[in-house]
């Protein structure tokens, strides 16, 4: 099937997706910069595939770090924002709306495909400046976010896992690791570029 047809599955095939612990939805690490002295790296970016599967969908969650996402092909994504001061913001991701958006630091995040497109699945990417490191992770509570932002209850629900709250694995056998940097990569579009 060509680019344009490709299924969920046909497209984590092409770029060697697998499960993203916690949060939800097939992904792949394919940059992180040189690591530090407290182990960060300067920098890192993932791709990210979800579906309209039930159950698929990026678990509410926060970082210490801005978060930049970046829509690449299929359906638009919901992208719900949950700020530290109470305030809440649904962002379009995909035809129709935004292309990229940052996510600032401290800020609740979860997103999901918004259904009755045409391909039923989305292919994005995020990159964040120190790098991601699994323990910045903080996946949301459902009550306790429906008690603070209560206008966005229903979709809080949706987006958060009953097992969703507590932290991402340390060690999630290797999910994270990548190339270090584009030169330790084979030249070409495929799986290992």
């Amino acid at each position: 099937m060509g680019v344009m047809g490709e299924t969920a599955d046909e497209v984590a095939a092409r770029y060697g997706l697998r499960p993203l612990p916690v949060e939800g939805g097939l992904f792949r690490r394919t940059w992180a910069g040189a690591e530090g002295e407290d182990g960060r790296p300067a920098g890192s970016a993932i791709i990210v595939l979800l579906s309209t599967a039930a159950g698929d969908f990026s678990a509410l969650h926060r970082l210490p770090v801005d978060e930049v996402w970046h829509f690449y092909r299929g359906d638009p994504l919901e992208l719900l924002l949950l700020a530290p001061d109470g305030s809440d913001r649904l962002v379009l991701l995909g035809e129709g709306g935004e292309v990229q958006y940052v996510v600032p630091a401290g800020t609740w995040m979860g997103a999901r495909v918004v259904g009755g497109g045409r391909h039923g699945w989305a292919l994005f990417g995020t990159t964040m400046a120190p790098g991601f490191v699994p323990r910045d992770y903080e996946g949301g509570d459902a009550e306790e976010l429906c008690a603070r932002y209560p206008g966005r209850a229903a979709l809080i629900r949706e987006l958060c896992r009953a097992d969703g709250a507590g932290p991402m694995p340390e060690d999630v056998d290797g999910a994270f690791e990548g190339p270090a940097s584009p030169a330790d990569r084979p030249l070409g579009g495929g799986p290992d570029a």
